[in-house]
């Protein structure tokens, strides 16, 4: 849509692109990029009151866009004559002054179309005629701040101003400067200095208020707004944006006031209609809004918003909210979404046949769509899982994105287990993780030393305890973790997060380096604890899901953290391990095939029997074999454990469950050489050899 209008400005063709520019603003009147084309189309045309006034009605219907404030500053270019110096200074340069406006409009005009060179081929010329006008500044601050060099539009457009203090252009762009610094408070001071000198501005006000909120001041940018509501250049985008504003600041009755006259202009905006149903929540006018939006949806009643926002007033998937799908599915009876939704109540209310054929039906009018074929397959896993795996296959010769292919490769295995195909599901599996083993983390090194520990340092009175939580792959240890979560435990998660701490318990050389006796374990103990903070522990208690664990840090804490206390979360080893191949785990660790994952395994749990056996250090092996998939299970384990009272988690709340204990005789065979390695680790621990 837009395409016609930029190629004629790029050409220069004014009658074309304003032809252009008028027609998509008819076409869609309250769209804020059509009248920012406009503006530019004008503005080519010569018609520079036309040109701000289109500007103001894109910055009306986009109050809190900045890059609609910054083209305006564009157009409020005063062309003015240069004085005698500068007209003698072109002269002798051989270039005409009467083309400088010309020269700075063309170069406003780039900027505009984001034609950044063409914008800095112009405004050289311009300043050859006027080196030090303003206006030159003006054009080449903003020039930088497009190609992202903050800093260096930030010194030109400061010793501009310095030199003309009282130019607005310049002021304006100086304004955008800091903004792209993050200076704000600089960045409002040079808008209001702006708004005195203009109080009647709209879009200077909507420039400051916006500024006011970025600094977290809800309440005054709404205030600084307040005034623009009233008057016929209110327009529901403001009101939303005052809203909104409102809402962030807590005045949830102000918000629902101002909010009203913007849902009933536009009661299917996406944005109003999020805001409105806050507002309802924040106040619980439930009845409001079930009313408010049974009003709207007669008069809009394919406004898929809408049908969402109702749904969120009535309990779920119960008898009002199947009314509701059913009003929805009447008024769109082939929309994606109004089918899923009465998917999900048919499931809820234990109506499987209808849900799935709502889910087949889904699939006809979307093939391939994610939600409803894996709604398909579960429902054939549970009465014909052959037909599952035919579909499965299907699906993956079907998809295109690498990461949902590996999904369904997955799933894939999952089939064939229940199929009762144990090879097939171990191949498949392993050729997933050898694939995509090069984009995990290598293995952890098992440390070789054994003995001549350091003395066990008493536990320090007034200190509190120190939980490490640890679980290999497989172990499901993230079942523990997450009731810990769950009940309000001040667990920390963040060494599985995307900026994990960078200490002795996440770095592999630290058991290296510990085995080979190069590091300093005071050093590291106190580098760990200096993180802390950091990471959001501050009250001295302390619960560390730890990424890995080796014997070899025992070095550094027997003498330097008596106080921990190690909670090893173990189930049988070969059920680990098929696990880990089937389900992946939280740790990304690399599984290159069978046999070397249970190589790693038999080490890693060797040292957790010889931590038990040898009593090395406090404490707590969780066997969760049995009780992995009931939150009460796992509650009371940790409780005896740990001699405390925790809840259990909700039901359901630890996700589906995986593969029952004793799984792993399944597949005897497909793992024969794997299970052997990890048999002799399994019965240290008192599993059984077979």
């Amino acid at each position: 849509m837009y395409q016609p209008i930029l190629d004629a400005l790029r050409r220069g063709a004014a009658a074309e692109a304003l032809a252009a520019a008028r027609e998509a603003v008819a076409a869609q009147p309250q769209d804020a990029t059509s009248h920012r084309l406009l503006a530019a189309a004008l503005r080519l045309d010569g018609d520079r009151e036309g040109a701000i006034a289109a500007i103001d009605q894109a910055i009306a219907l986009a109050p809190d866009d900045a890059n609609v404030h910054l083209e305006r500053a564009g157009l409020l270019l005063q062309e003015r004559q240069l004085d005698e110096a500068q007209a003698a200074l072109a002269r002798a340069v051989g270039l005409d002054p009467n083309q400088f406006p010309a020269y700075i409009v063309q170069a406003q005009l780039a900027l505009g179309r984001g034609d950044l060179d063409d914008a800095e081929r112009v405004v050289r010329i311009a300043s050859r005629i006027a080196p030090e006008h303003p206006h030159v500044a003006a054009v080449e601050g903003t020039l930088a701040l497009r190609r992202g060099d903050a800093d260096n539009a930030l010194t030109i457009l400061s010793r501009a101003a310095e030199r003309a203090p009282d130019d607005m252009q310049l002021r304006h762009s100086l304004g955008f400067a800091y903004l792209a610094k993050g200076h704000l408070a600089f960045a409002e001071q040079a808008f209001r200095r702006m708004l005195e000198a203009n109080p009647g501005s709209r879009p200077l006000r909507a420039l400051v208020a916006d500024v006011i909120r970025r600094q977290g001041r809800m309440a005054e940018a709404a205030d600084e707004l307040a005034p623009l509501l009233e008057g016929a250049g209110a327009t529901p985008a403001l009101h939303a944006v005052v809203g909104e504003m409102e809402l962030a600041a807590g005045r949830n009755e102000r918000a629902l006031a101002v909010l009203r006259p913007a849902f009933a202009a536009h009661p299917s905006e996406r944005r109003v209609v999020a805001a409105m149903c806050e507002t309802w929540r924040r106040l619980g006018a439930e009845s409001e809004a079930r009313d408010t939006l049974d009003t709207a949806l007669t008069e809009h009643p394919q406004a898929a918003d809408l049908w969402h926002a109702r749904l969120l007033f009535e309990p779920f998937a119960e008898q009002g909210a199947r009314t509701v799908v059913e009003r929805w599915l009447q008024a769109m009876p082939d929309f994606v979404p109004a089918l899923q939704a009465m998917a999900t109540i048919h499931q809820q209310a234990g109506e499987s046949e209808q849900a799935e054929a709502i889910a087949v039906r889904i699939t006809e009018i979307e093939p391939g769509h994610t939600q409803a074929e894996l709604r398909v397959v579960d429902h054939l896993l549970q009465r014909d899982p052959e037909a599952a795996v035919t579909r499965i296959e299907g699906l993956i010769g079907l998809a295109q994105d690498e990461n949902v292919k590996r999904n369904l490769r997955q799933l894939l295995g999952r089939a064939l287990d229940i199929a009762g195909h144990p090879a097939a599901a171990t191949e498949t599996w392993t050729e997933v993780h050898a694939e995509h083993a090069p984009q995990r983390l290598p293995l952890p090194p098992t440390g070789t030393r054994t003995g001549d520990w350091p003395a066990l340092a008493p536990k320090p009175e007034g200190v509190n305890s120190v939980l490490l939580l640890w679980g290999l792959p497989g172990s499901l240890v993230e079942r523990v973790a997450h009731t810990f979560d769950l009940a309000g435990m001040p667990l920390r998660a963040d060494r599985f997060g995307p900026q994990p701490p960078n200490d002795l318990f996440q770095r592999y050389d630290t058991i290296t380096s510990l085995d080979s006796g190069s590091a300093d374990p005071q050093a590291l103990v106190a580098q760990w604890r200096e993180q802390l903070p950091a990471r959001g522990i501050r009250n001295g208690v302390i619960f560390d899901w730890l990424l890995l664990w080796d014997n070899a840090l025992l070095r550094a804490l027997r003498p330097q953290l008596p106080e921990a206390v190690l909670m090893a979360v173990i189930r049988d080893p070969r059920d680990m391990l098929l696990d880990w191949l089937a389900f992946g785990a939280p740790a990304p660790f690399a599984l290159e095939s069978p046999v070397v994952a249970a190589r790693w395994l038999a080490q890693s749990l060797e040292q957790v029997a010889d931590l038990q056996e040898q009593d090395l250090f406090p404490h707590r092996v969780l066997k969760l074999d049995g009780i992995e998939y009931t939150e009460r299970g796992i509650g009371q384990a940790i409780a005896d454990a740990l001699q405390i009272t925790i809840e259990a988690a909700p039901p359901v709340a630890l996700g589906p469950p995986h593969f029952e204990a004793g799984h792993w005789r399944t597949y005897a065979g497909p793992l024969a050489e794997a299970f052997a390695l990890l048999a002799p680790v399994a019965q240290r621990l008192g599993y059984p050899a077979a």
